[in-house]
């Protein structure tokens, strides 16, 4: 038995040895005490450097220890590598300054915890932008509109390129742009500003072929002097001053995509790749240059980035490529910002106007209820599968433990940022992903009920099981795989935290369940395995009801597509339309949960609150997000009723959407192609009736859910994009299990009508979808009773997916289905291969 097992054994230890290894450290540890700690050679002599910079900081000469060790090091030429042996550098590396950069931003990653908190729970550094208009140009307001939401796109995917996961980026008025980074620092990274808001002007322009800036030397005329920094073999670094034309010959328009990647000697570059006009001009430039150093001096292109000359490579002959690359002295960290910057080049020059650290936007105590729910939520579940499958409700726990930590392990070692709302997510959907133990268990019931041994029927429940896990479990994975593909934002981050708990569900129930139930069954140390019944031995018709269920569905989705119609506009929060940002002054500093419960009481549905700290100040501000044109009324009725705060209005602003409408296009043209993908796997894999059926069925559950979510006066934010594409996979995952069935009662029963068969799939799995549903539920309606705000919102919408699905797998997908074939098996059977098979089997003479 152990032997038969051992490489499982083994692979399951390893992979929760390594996700624990990811998750350690769990929490932040300053930057001081952790150099301090881990400054193992001299650490007398770093502690003094240590102390030196903490005295900067406090005599206002660095805005951080970290910045002020850099000062320190670029000052005295000091290499701080030399403190560190355990932090291998590049023997290549020699310039100090470079290698300081680095070592110290790795010391700073390492303090960081591995799993990162979002603004929600830990704040991060917000920064706001003004775009500067052209002297002497006229810009008209919707050239200015149109030229700013460009530049909150190419920000996010510079953002996204950083691995900053959840910022928020959204317009203030008409010319500014406010964008709030998690977990990040301006202290410990003063540079992401400055390359968030690069404009990136690329230039390829001709240095002058004979001619260098010298004593007497005049600057020709269409030439001025640029500097190109250099670091030589020896690690040494300096200078050379060179005529560079003012005229470009080519720009960064015919660049088409740009990377970063080690050149031959290890030391970094960045490649550029040319569109097919581009091609065509950099051989047409360089063959010029070229024919112009056939005179014994070679000509030199430069590559200039926003007016810094970063190389001047020397061109011998024509250079008809589809690529190019510029290397230069930079580490990197810095070709890949480079490459990043040069992907998503801004058109418009961006000045910083403000720049202030964030604070949670949730409160301490809702943070801490939502986990309170959490943990009762996910008690509740277990007790639900020990009451439904004793021993076997303990493994299926067992299993749901293991899920998580593989699931967090896997999201700290890629870099993901753990928001409430994304916490909401994994509980969940750990809380359906128990359906793999049930479909398990609900099968091994059967097996049992023919008269099987326990160790038989473990391997049959697994074996029947399996193929409705795989496929259930595929098609929820073909939605996450079209989310990371075609979607931004909170879409795209959704779909990676959905690809993730796919496979850690997959793996925890097939081979984690089943591993711990053999070694419990096999060798004989339990002798049964009480299951409670629910709902078996059915026989409802449930074709007969199809019509009347389907006038009540279509009445109410008639009824909530009328409330999406009637209240219009009304159903976006502002994360989707926008709306008023007041700044205030105050007195007295009150918890976020005593201004919540305030504007409660006053009547005010929809407002966030959020502390801020502006960067060299020692006051922290509050600022109130409104929907449009309350923003003052809504402060006004606070004040009222908190008077002892004594708020004062500092200023007001319209705000633009945070969820543009990128993200929204994205997240339909998500949902489309993922039914796209659901009727082409489905129909490969089973027939297109069930793909039809399928696809049916998604579309009711989604419409219905948006429909109710609407009628139950709630608006839609950003968080809601990622719920109503978890009922899509719930959806789809519950009417998969579902046809699974069918497809396997027609093979083995070759003389029934296919009303029968749908019907008798439809009462064997009816156990397994209310025990699913019932989990389910038991997480929502928890969630629902002990939340408020978006995770109030996100565990509504999982309460209404849940009903929906279940409806729409008894009486849409099916009877879409049987409509589709006409009532007729055959029509089934001439189109997929699910004719019954026939084997021999013996028979004693007493049956005879």
């Amino acid at each position: 038995m152990l032997k038969r097992n051992l490489w499982k054994l083994v692979l399951c230890l390893a992979i929760l040895a390594w996700s624990v290894t990811q998750l350690v450290p769990i929490k932040d540890e300053p930057f001081v005490s952790y150099a301090r700690t881990h400054a193992t050679a001299k650490p007398a002599d770093f502690a003094k450097l240590l102390d030196e910079a903490t005295a900067r900081v406090k005599g206002l000469q660095a805005a951080s220890e970290f910045v002020a060790l850099k000062q320190i090091g670029k000052e005295r030429k000091l290499d701080l590598s030399q403190y560190f042996p355990a932090i291998r550098l590049e023997d290549s590396l020699r310039n100090v300054e470079k290698r300081n950069d680095i070592l110290l931003t790795e010391i700073l990653r390492r303090s960081k915890g591995h799993l990162q908190l979002g603004l929600d729970l830990k704040g991060g550094v917000a920064f706001t932008l003004e775009a500067k208009d052209e002297p002497g140009k006229v810009v008209d307001a919707y050239q200015r509109k149109e030229k700013l939401q460009k530049a909150i796109e190419i920000i996010g995917t510079r953002i996204n390129g950083f691995g900053v996961a959840e910022p928020i980026i959204r317009p203030i008025g008409d010319n500014r742009i406010e964008i709030q980074l998690p977990g990040i620092s301006t202290k410990d990274n003063p540079d992401v500003v400055d390359q968030v808001k690069a404009p990136a002007r690329l230039d390829f322009r001709i240095v002058h072929p004979f001619l260098s800036p010298g004593p007497g030397v005049e600057t020709p005329a269409g030439y001025e002097i640029k500097t190109l920094d250099y670091e030589g073999r020896k690690g040494e670094s300096g200078s050379e001053e060179v005529f560079v034309k003012r005229i470009p010959e080519m720009t960064g328009e015919m660049i088409s995509n740009s990377h970063a990647r080690p050149d031959m000697y290890g030391k970094p570059e960045v490649i550029l790749e040319f569109t097919k006009p581009g091609k065509a001009r950099f051989a047409e430039v360089t063959r010029v240059i070229a024919e112009g150093g056939r005179s014994g001096r070679l000509g030199r292109l430069a590559i200039v980035l926003d007016g810094k000359l970063y190389s001047a490579p020397t061109v011998r002959e024509e250079i008809n490529s589809d690529s190019a690359q510029i290397t230069g002295s930079f580490s990197d960290r810095e070709a890949i910002n480079l490459a990043n910057v040069l992907n998503n080049p801004l058109d418009i020059a961006l000045d910083v106007k403000e720049q202030y650290e964030v604070g949670p936007t949730l409160a301490a105590d809702a943070i801490v209820s939502a986990k309170n729910a959490f943990i009762i939520s996910t008690v509740l579940t277990i007790g639900f599968m020990l009451v439904f499958y004793t021993i076997g409700g303990g493994v299926a726990a067992i299993g749901m433990a293991v899920n998580v930590l593989i699931t967090l392990g896997v999201m700290a070692s890629i870099g993901a940022t753990l928001t409430m709302p994304g916490i909401a997510g994994i509980v969940l959907t750990l809380a359906m992903s128990v359906d793999s133990n049930i479909l398990i268990f609900e099968r091994m019931r059967e097996e049992l009920k023919l008269g099987k041994s326990l160790s038989s029927a473990l391997e049959a429940g697994f074996d029947k099981a399996w193929s409705a896990i795989l496929d259930s479990n595929v098609t929820t994975l073909l939605v996450a795989l079209i989310m990371i593909w075609l979607g931004t934002g909170p879409v795209k981050g959704f779909g990676v935290t959905l690809a993730i708990g796919i496979f850690t569900t997959m793996f925890a129930a097939v081979v984690v369940s089943k591993l711990i139930l053999e070694f419990l069954i096999h060798p004989g140390t339990i002798k049964s395995l009480k299951m409670f019944s629910v709902l078996q031995n059915t026989s409802i018709d449930f074709l007969k009801y199809t019509k009347a269920a389907v006038i009540g569905t279509v009445v109410i989705l008639l009824v909530g597509i009328g409330a999406v119609v009637y209240k219009g506009k009304e159903i976006y929060g502002i994360d989707f339309a926008g709306g008023d940002m007041v700044t205030l002054n105050f007195a007295k500093k009150l918890e976020i949960s005593e201004l919540r419960n305030a504007a409660t009481k006053a009547g005010i549905k929809e407002i966030n609150f959020s502390y801020q700290q502006p960067l060299g100040m020692e006051r922290e501000i509050l600022k109130i997000t409104t929907p449009f044109d309350l923003g003052r009324d809504s402060v006004q009725k606070i004040q009222q009723a908190l008077p002892e705060a004594k708020f004062d209005i500092a200023g007001a602003t319209r705000i633009g959407a945070s969820v543009g409408e990128e993200i929204q296009w994205n997240a339909l043209k998500s949902v489309l192609a993922a039914l796209v993908a659901i009727l082409i796997y489905v129909a490969f894999r089973f027939e297109m009736g069930y793909g039809v059926g399928a696809v049916v069925a998604t579309v009711h559950d989604l419409i219905l859910t948006v429909g109710l979510f609407v009628l139950f006066d709630r608006q839609f934010n950003a968080s809601m994009v990622a719920s109503i594409l978890l009922i899509a996979g719930y959806s789809i995952n519950d009417t998969i299990v579902v046809f699974d069935r069918i497809r396997e009662e027609l093979k083995l029963n070759p003389t029934g009508t296919l009303k029968d068969i749908i019907n008798r799939a439809l009462n064997l799995t009816l156990s397994r979808t209310i025990i699913t549903g019932g989990t389910t539920l038991l997480t929502a309606v928890t969630l629902i009773l002990t939340t408020s705000g978006d995770v109030n919102d996100i565990a509504f919408t999982l309460l209404i997916g849940v009903l929906t699905g279940t409806f729409s797998s008894l009486f849409i997908a099916t009877p879409v289905f049987f409509w589709w074939h006409k009532g007729d098996r055959k029509h089934v059977e001439a189109h997929h291969d699910v004719a019954p098979k026939y084997e021999w089997q013996g028979t004693s003479k007493a049956s005879e």
